[in-house]
């Protein structure tokens, strides 16, 4: 059996085609093991931070400076900072990078323990973290891009100052 011109043409498309989307696809796959545990930021680059919500508090941008104010009218904050504070919190957490982690077999991701919400310029949704803690390690759970990250207890104390750690 030949091959005519057309024939040739097809084999040699059809073989373009296939190493096109093997080299696309061993691309993607060399260096990004999404298993190994990774260093990456809280938020996205360059985010411009508009509120940061706990359970008790919402933090606000007005203008330069940051303000707080209470969620529940007649319950009075765990944590008031100063608007210098608040202005090194919302720093903290753009600057803030975490290695990325699986997921233990102790910790209950139904149980979180904080919530920090954050809404962010030219987001249409909130980026909301889950703080949660197994076996005495403290690990928070990125909702938008579904990863954890493992916390010590002193970054986790500076990022949830309302909350009180046993």
């Amino acid at each position: 059996m030949q091959l005519g011109r057309k024939g040739w043409n097809n084999v040699i498309i059809f073989s373009m085609l296939i190493m096109i989307f093997f080299l696309n696809g061993l691309h993607k796959n060399i260096g990004n093991d999404e298993t190994q545990a990774q260093l990456q930021p809280l938020l996205p680059p360059q985010s411009f931070v508009l509120t940061l919500k706990f359970i008790d508090q919402k933090i606000e941008r007005i203008g330069t400076s940051w303000r707080t104010t209470a969620l529940q009218k007649n319950v009075p904050l765990s944590w008031q900072g100063s608007e210098q504070q608040l202005s090194e919190l919302v720093y903290l957490w753009q600057n803030t990078a975490l290695m990325t982690t699986i997921t233990p077999d102790a910790l209950d991701m139904n149980k979180p323990l904080s919530v920090a919400m954050f809404e962010l310029a030219g987001e249409p949704l909130s980026w909301v973290y889950l703080l949660f803690e197994a076996n005495g390690q403290y690990y928070l759970f990125d909702k938008t891009s579904q990863r954890l990250l493992l916390l010590d207890l002193t970054t986790a104390k500076q990022l949830f100052p309302s909350f009180t750690f046993s």
